[in-house]
């Protein structure tokens, strides 16, 4: 009888998309591979095209493109506990490791359920970035693509201007990410890229290429500072910018109003009380082309007062809005009369009105983000340059398509200091929302010298998580009655806890080894079965790390249930009496995950086992259909 085993592969990039080419071009794939004539002969290409074409490229373009679909070997995400904040509740997450690592990691259980990306990427101004040397072509390959014969064997260098592969180094880095990080965007998901003048051509082909030009949803102006600085020659810098991308096309975006724009609403009438002021638009245009289905006379009052005209609405439309007195006549002095609609400020159930957002946003400033960490550090500066959260706020408060959920996941996976956690905690007391967080920091040390160190931190993530206490308590404690989810769950790149390829077929271990320490057949010196359950639910698709972990103590001591539906079983000796009450937990999970060694080499016995398990869970479902699956480490 053949078992299912559970996959050492976390990612196989290649192999979705194979399969997406597939669901659009089905003659395109053939046996699993992919027939690129037939490809092109779909896309109307049945010629050979040439070579040079309008693109990107880089000295290690080819190099990142097969990073970002490499599978993660060999790492896992360690639960930290000591350094969490009410984790058996919280929906939150921080995470400590190389950020690339993290969404391999992270894109089974995430992949197509994160709203919006926010990140603040190395700017790559000469001193500010470090990358992974992984994206470093091997010598020949680089010698070809720019005569380059000095390759650094560090893991992690500064990108100095002096660097022959100064852009291309930075590009290497945001490719592979971002290419991954678009796995994990929702349908209607967007990203938004901070980024400066040095970087910003780069970075918006890029995007164009991994995100499509036509979800370019919009390149933002912003003006991050005020006042002019110390520059003695040339222009003042006061801005930067955000690129704005969609996963899919998107046909609406609105945003809160400012002051300035409800102050446009500046008209009354008998609904004021209700409805606040209102503004008015023409309805009247010339700019539709000939529709005639928007062309058609006005009576009002029973009397004609506008001949045959082009209308922006429907005649339909227009009536219902005059029998609600949405529509205001004023007469010229010409005799003729002007038509345009009211726009209230306030729906019937009193929500304000959203408007267009605009690209260019004039502050919050750089400045701003300053304050809001040294007003929670008692004025100590632990961090440089950390964006203002008012910003991200408004980014946050941002409806597309429509869409008003105020329930959804955020991501950062260049989080510094983590102001993208503390805007979300914000929004969420402002609005009463539920959104969720996930933060991604490199363990970048703080300098000897810095404020940061002297004020005992280490490196980055420990300022970061100290910052999302401080901020989650500040506003707790201003606003006692919000019930807002201020917590997080900590976790940490580490070593895999699991021995995928057995030291028994290597011939490393016997017998007499397992029966006195069983442990070492299936699991890494020094595991712990905690961090086992959870790199097997790395594996598990849709499924959160912010789920609950149950110990089954009435089962066995190394028994556990994971978001009430993964049975993890890592007793080192299976026997009925265990099968019976798995096969009896009510709800029934829908994967039961044994250990192989557990049944050691009586193969009659986990074949009874697997019988048995199947025929009582079918008995305790009753007549209702029941799907599990039962796999082996």
């Amino acid at each position: 009888m053949e078992y299912g085993k559970v996959q050492q592969r976390i990612n196989d990039a290649v192999g979705d998309n194979v399969k997406k080419l597939a669901q659009l071009f089905p003659s395109a794939v053939k046996d699993g591979e992919v027939d690129f004539e037939a490809l092109k002969e779909e896309l109307g290409q049945f010629t050979e095209v040439d070579s040079e074409k309008y693109e990107l490229t880089w000295a290690g373009k080819k190099n990142a493109k097969k990073i970002a679909q490499e599978d993660i070997v060999g790492k896992t995400l360690k639960f930290i506990p000591e350094d969490s904040k009410n984790a058996d509740t919280t929906e939150n997450l921080y995470i400590e490791g190389d950020n690339l690592e993290v969404l391999k990691l992270l894109r089974q259980n995430y992949y197509g359920a994160i709203k919006m990306i926010y990140i603040d990427p190395p700017y790559n101004t000469g001193n500010d970035f470090v990358y992974n040397d992984s994206f470093e072509m091997n010598k020949e390959d680089s010698d070809v693509a720019e005569g380059n014969t000095d390759i650094t064997g560090e893991r992690y260098v500064v990108n100095s201007k002096s660097h022959n592969k100064y852009h291309a180094n930075w590009l290497s880095m945001m490719y592979s990410r971002l290419k991954v990080a678009r796995d994990l965007l929702t349908d209607d998901g967007v990203i938004f890229v901070s980024i400066d003048d040095i970087e910003v051509k780069n970075m918006i082909k890029i995007c164009d290429e991994i995100f499509g030009e036509e979800n370019r949803v919009e390149t933002i102006v912003w003006k991050n500072k005020y006042g002019a600085g110390a520059k003695t020659v040339g222009f003042i810098s006061v801005h930067e910018y955000i690129l704005c991308y969609s996963k899919f096309p998107i046909f609406d975006l609105t945003s809160e109003l400012d002051e300035e724009g409800q102050k446009r609403f500046n008209k009354k009438d008998d609904k004021y009380d209700i409805r606040g002021g209102y503004m008015t638009q023409p309805l009247m245009t010339n700019s539709l082309g000939d529709r005639p289905n928007l062309m058609y006379t006005i009576e009002y009052n029973g009397i004609t007062i506008v001949p045959r005209k082009q209308w922006v609405w429907s005649k339909e439309r227009l009536l219902d809005a005059i029998s609600k007195d949405e529509v205001e006549f004023n007469l010229q002095s010409d005799g003729s009369y002007s038509v345009r609609s009211k726009s209230y400020l306030y729906d019937e159930n009193g929500v304000i009105r959203r408007g267009k957002p605009i690209s260019i946003l004039n502050g919050p400033f750089n400045q701003e983000g300053t304050q809001d960490i040294r007003k929670l550090f008692e004025d100590k500066s632990v961090f440089d340059f950390t964006k203002p959260s008012a910003l991200i706020e408004f980014l946050l408060s941002l409806q597309i398509n429509g869409d008003e959920s105020d329930d959804y996941m955020v991501l950062d996976f260049f989080s510094g200091s983590a102001t993208t956690a503390q805007a979300v905690m914000k929004l969420n007391c402002r609005d009463n929302g539920k959104r969720k967080w996930i933060m991604v920091q490199l363990d970048e040390k703080c300098n000897e010298g810095t404020e940061a160190y002297k004020n005992g931190f280490s490196n980055i993530p420990e300022i970061a998580k100290e910052r999302i206490r401080r901020a989650g308590e500040k506003i707790r404690q201003e606003n006692p009655d919000a019930g807002i989810d201020v917590g997080f769950k900590v976790f940490r790149v580490a070593d895999t806890n699991i021995k995928w390829n057995s030291l028994m077929d290597a011939g490393q271990l016997d017998m007499a080894q397992i029966e006195n320490t069983p442990d070492l057949m299936d699991f890494m010196p020094n595991s712990n079965d905690v961090d086992i359950v959870y790199e097997l639910m790395l594996r598990q698709r849709d499924v959160p790390l912010s789920e609950t972990l149950e110990q089954l103590l009435d089962i066995g001591n190394r028994t556990y249930l994971y978001a009430s539906s993964y049975l993890v079983c890592l007793e080192t000796e299976i026997t009925k009496e265990i099968v019976n009450k798995l096969a009896e937990i009510d709800p029934l999970p829908i994967k039961f995950i044994f250990r192989d060694s557990a049944f050691r080499d009586d193969i009659a016995l986990k074949d009874e086992t697997f019988r048995r398990l199947k025929a009582l869970v079918e008995k305790n479902a009753g007549n209702s259909k029941v799907t599990y699956t039962v796999e082996f480490i």
